[in-house]
């Protein structure tokens, strides 16, 4: 039975403007400093959170190259027998 705990889901977009090309590699620290420190200008939007179930979030976690083991939840979004 998929597990009937909350999650939830944000989506944080920042906009960078430079001079030149970037790539921070998903380094936020690097990219923190280009922005507060370097020589980039910066701007965060964060969309309001989503509520997601379980087998969702067991979905959302493998595609993030993580285990739905995260938040103790088995790959079809169920509360592991840990959880209960």
């Amino acid at each position: 039975m998929p597990s009937k705990r909350k999650f939830y889901k944000t989506i944080i977009t920042v906009e960078v403007l430079s001079e030149d090309p970037r790539s921070f590699g998903g380094d936020l620290e690097f990219l923190n400093h280009a922005i507060t420190e370097g020589d980039c200008s910066g701007h965060v939007t964060e969309s309001p959170s989503e509520e997601v179930d379980g087998p969702t979030m067991a979905k959302l976690l493998e595609a993030q190259g993580s285990d739905s083991g995260f938040f103790m939840l088995d790959a079809d979004g169920n509360d592991s027998d840990e959880q209960l």
